[in-house]
């Protein structure tokens, strides 16, 4: 049986790094400034695909906006040239006692310092029909199941549910509408009484006039019953309602993975693991987990990227201050904004009372996540490659208006010629 990360210097801490979203990739990241502390540290990554995915720009691949590269850039590539080993496996089992990790090739991997960032997994779906929307293979799943649909005879409406009226299903909404233009009938549906409940109320209202201008229906207080290949049915005030339709997408509800479920240590009440603020899990000092799967203690904070992404500098910080006996910090969040994307060219930024909306607010939202980017080299990329197709873009529209005008400016020649004679 194979193992892995053995080193026979104790001046080298073994660090593993569970998940590779924004928590797991960004304390890897972050590792790198502490570094020279050491004569090299051996930091391993472990992630069951092989690209990372910056899921707040992920619906950018549905309208076509941004490309695969962009969004999804592989591991091995963001990981060059630095001292982390990437490793592209399932965990199977956690043994925090042994400090040792059993991945799904029955290789071994030990540790001193662990970094949990696994994450949820999206909530059980009612029917094999219906798609669910929260990584990479569900976006390329859902762009080929629209395809399918565009492909039927062009008179065909193409009649969309989406269910969940957070930000996922929100952005999801329109994004698809726009995708499907005239040719779209897309219905969102939520339980709740309002759209983006934890949003500011400038954000909650710029997104339901976007919702509005693009003829999407909005059912609120509506519980989803039953699910077919042809119906959804859903209960509003109620009233059972029935609706044809051509495809479903689920972004509502989030469930604990179960290799989180079965660690030997103490949970919450809804499966979260309870983590001191210094993000460290409890009574397992050299453990450390971020994101939505952690419960930090009198710290209540949301379940959003925008957290994870900030405590992942915290726990790299705390890595380095635990394994050299300095002071640890407690994590504290500091909320920068909100930003959502509401179609092509549409979206909010809202940020310390600064509300901006349509194309500037998607405009600094964009501009904003490709700073976000991975690494400097890739960030750049993406940046450039925006800024040339905008170029390209602007100077396609304003040729074909020269066009146009041109072609208007020949009938008003022509009518005069006639009109004279």
């Amino acid at each position: 049986m194979p193992r892995y990360f053995f080193s026979s210097n104790a001046n080298k801490p073994r660090i593993c790094i569970l998940g590779g979203g924004f928590g797991g990739l960004y304390t890897a990241l972050a590792l790198r400034r502490y570094y020279r502390h050491f004569q090299g540290w051996d930091v391993a990554l472990v992630n069951g695909s092989q690209r990372f995915v910056f899921t707040p720009l992920l619906y950018e691949l549905v309208t076509g906006e941004m490309e695969l590269w962009e969004i999804a850039p592989p591991y091995r590539e963001l990981l060059r040239n630095t001292p982390v080993t990437f490793y592209c496996n399932w965990v199977e089992s956690i043994d925090l006692e042994a400090r040792q990790l059993r991945l799904q090739d029955r290789s071994l991997i030990d540790y001193d310092y662990l970094v949990l960032a696994l994450g949820k997994t999206g909530a059980r779906l009612p029917h094999e029909s219906v798609l669910s929307f929260r990584n990479l293979a569900d976006a390329q799943a859902l762009d080929e199941r629209l395809q399918q649909l565009e492909s039927r005879d062009v008179d065909a409406r193409i009649r969309v549910g989406v269910v969940g009226g957070g930000p996922n299903g929100v952005e999801l909404a329109g994004k698809i509408a726009d995708r499907l233009g005239k040719r779209g009938e897309v219905r969102l549906i939520d339980r709740g009484d309002r759209l983006l409940p934890h949003f500011t109320r400038a954000t909650q209202t710029s997104a339901s006039k976007a919702l509005d201008r693009r003829g999407i229906r909005v059912s609120l207080q509506s519980q989803v019953t039953g699910v077919t290949e042809d119906f959804l049915e859903f209960v509003q005030h109620g009233e059972r309602v029935e609706v044809p339709i051509d495809l479903v997408v689920w972004t509502a509800g989030t469930q604990n993975r179960e290799i989180v479920a079965n660690l030997d240590c103490l949970h919450t009440a809804s499966g979260k693991l309870v983590v001191e603020p210094t993000l460290q899990l409890h009574d397992r000092p050299e453990v450390f987990v971020l994101g939505d799967i952690a419960s930090i203690r009198d710290n209540g904070v949301p379940e959003t990227a925008q957290v994870t992404y900030q405590q992942a500098g915290y726990a790299a910080y705390n890595i380095w201050a635990s394994s050299t006996h300095h002071p640890l910090k407690s994590f504290q969040y500091l909320h920068l904004g909100e930003m959502v994307t509401l179609g092509v060219n549409d979206g909010v930024t809202h940020s310390f009372g600064i509300h901006l909306n349509g194309a500037l607010g998607n405009f600094v939202r964009r501009l904003v996540y490709t700073q976000r980017l991975p690494t400097n080299t890739h960030s750049l990329r993406v940046f450039w490659h925006w800024l040339k197709r905008s170029i390209v873009s602007g100077l396609k529209k304003l040729l074909l208006g020269k066009k146009k005008r041109d072609r208007q400016q020949k009938k008003a020649c022509k009518r005069q010629f006639i009109n004279s004679l």
